[in-house]
């Protein structure tokens, strides 16, 4: 098996695992990384031959880009202070602490070699709390709270773990170069991300193309996160923020055929850079493994304690910092999401997995120092990150769905469905409201008024039938089943106007551009 063959087993794994991990319960990034590991196993498949120092810009910015379109700049906004507690401050916690354990645990390793463990491994990872998340049926608030801590928590570590590593690299370290590499950083990463966004958003009005406009957002990310970096920014905060600015002005509401496009789009990206991330964490297992040749026993024991540290330490955290977080919401009354209980509490400790960030700065670790010597205890650095990597992501992964239902930690469909009959009731007021602007504009026949008038209840009815009363419900699915009718018989006379025009293609003198834009016009209507 070459490396091709091995990308398409990835590729097709990260497609199945999806309705695999619906039916048995699962996220499918931990079913991709058992899988990896499966591979890794077998004496038939090679070891991948990815540079560490491309995974990172090969899979954070695509994936970075496709979470940040499930969120908005005001729900971000409004939990600046849980995701400053979550994604800055206990990061810094969990790095401190896992450098004071790891320098006591394994002889002989300096101070900023362990910090450099300690960054690497402090982050949860995002996209596995995303993925993980989604599938659960959370509330909606600690969704918003895990997805604003997997965005923003490798910012910080990876800023710190580029400190870590230069100060282990040149034998030095200046607390004030590094606060204010820490700064610099940041606003380096944020002016690019805003000139990205700016500057995409003016090329997508100019394009007008959905399909160019889409293409263009495939490349914006990695395009920020390559100038941050070579400017000495956060490539990952530059990513972010240029998300997160065309998500709020990229495309207008009429934009519907882009909207459509865009959406489809970024979830097959989603969905496959995922699993292949991910399968490449089970694949790497054999770098660990070879770390340990001849030393399981010393290795086993210091991973053990990192582990519980990273693990006990997100635990210790949280409990406090919910605590206060919610009384202070509670006295304030700020417009934030906070966790409500301790159970809530306690699935977010749980769901704090660590993945392909991990993964990538712990293969980054340069081999030598500046005077040519190796880097102090790199072995055990990497044998000690994978052992927190398939702690957290393969155990916590695969209980999480358990612990979930034990505590019964669930989404309030209530408060769901209120919101989305409030939002039904603003629709249907606002095209009503249209109505009567037309009406004063030009005249309108009067049968033409009552049905436009009809259409614009039935706007409101059809994304939530509740919002009528009992007449006009009944009313309403009358409506709708004459229309799946309608819908079934003209779905049927365009499957065969469709079948007429494809077997046109065969036929002698036939010409496929032709075909093909006639076929679309078919395929359009049929959508419609």
């Amino acid at each position: 098996m070459d490396q091709l063959v091995l990308l398409f087993v990835l590729l097709l794994g990260a497609v199945l695992c999806v309705p695999l991990g619906d039916r048995l319960g699962l996220p499918s990034p931990v079913l991709m990384t058992l899988l990896g590991i499966a591979l890794a196993l077998l004496p038939f498949v090679p070891n991948v031959n990815v540079p560490p120092e491309l995974i990172l810009p090969a899979v954070l910015p695509p994936l970075l880009y496709a979470s940040v379109q499930r969120t908005s700049w005001r729900q971000f906004t409004a939990n600046v202070r849980p995701i400053f507690l979550l994604a800055v401050a206990l990061v810094f916690v969990t790095t401190a602490a896992v450098a004071f354990v790891a320098s006591a645990l394994v002889p002989g390793m300096p101070l900023a070699a362990a910090l450099v463990l300690g960054a690497l491994v402090a982050p949860p990872d995002p996209v596995a709390a995303t993925a993980v998340a989604g599938t659960l049926g959370l509330p909606r608030r600690l969704v918003s709270i895990l997805e604003g801590e997997g965005l923003f928590n490798d910012v910080t570590a990876i800023v710190l773990y580029h400190i870590a590593v230069a100060a282990a690299v040149s034998g030095t370290f200046s607390a004030t170069h590094a606060v204010l590499d820490f700064v610099v950083s940041a606003v380096v990463a944020v002016a690019v991300g805003l000139a990205f966004g700016w500057g995409a958003n003016k090329l997508m009005s100019l394009l007008g193309d959905p399909t160019l406009q889409v293409g263009l957002t495939l490349l914006v990310p990695f395009a920020a996160y390559l100038t941050a970096e070579e400017l000495h920014g956060s490539g990952v905060l530059a990513v972010l923020t240029t998300a997160l600015f065309l998500a709020e002005f990229a495309l207008g509401a009429d934009d519907v055929t882009a909207r459509l496009v865009g959406s489809t789009f970024w979830d097959v990206v989603d969905t496959l850079v995922t699993g292949i991330a991910f399968g490449l964490i089970g694949l790497e297992l054999h770098i660990a493994v070879g770390t340990a040749s001849g030393r399981w026993g010393e290795l086993l024991g210091s991973a053990a304690g990192v582990v519980g540290v990273v693990v006990g330490v997100r635990l210790l955290w949280l409990l406090p910092a919910g605590w206060l977080t919610k009384r202070l919401h509670a006295l304030r009354d700020y417009d934030e999401e906070v966790p409500t209980s301790v159970r809530e509490t306690i699935v977010m400790w749980w769901a704090g997995m660590r993945g392909v960030a991990s993964v990538a700065l712990a293969l980054a670790i340069p081999l030598t120092t500046d005077t040519g010597s190796p880097f102090p205890k790199r072995d055990e650095i990497v044998f000690i990150a994978f052992a927190v990597i398939m702690a957290t992501l393969v155990v916590q992964g695969l209980t999480l769905p358990w612990l979930v239902r034990l505590l019964g930690v669930r989404a309030d469909r209530e408060v769901g469905q209120a919101y989305e009959r409030e939002l039904a009731v603003r629709a249907s007021r606002a095209a009503r409201q249209r109505l009567k602007e037309i009406e004063s504009e030009e005249e309108l026949p009067e049968e033409v008024s009552e049905q436009l008038l009809r259409r614009a209840y039935e706007i409101g009815l059809r994304i939530s039938p509740a919002i009528g009363d009992e007449e006009r419900r009944a009313a309403q699915a009358r409506r709708v089943e004459r229309l799946k009718r309608m819908r079934s018989l003209q779905g049927e006379l365009l499957s065969a106007a469709r079948h007429e025009v494809l077997s046109a293609r065969s036929e002698p003198g036939a010409d496929p551009a032709i075909v093909d834009q006639v076929l679309r016009h078919l395929d359009v209507r049929s959508l419609r």
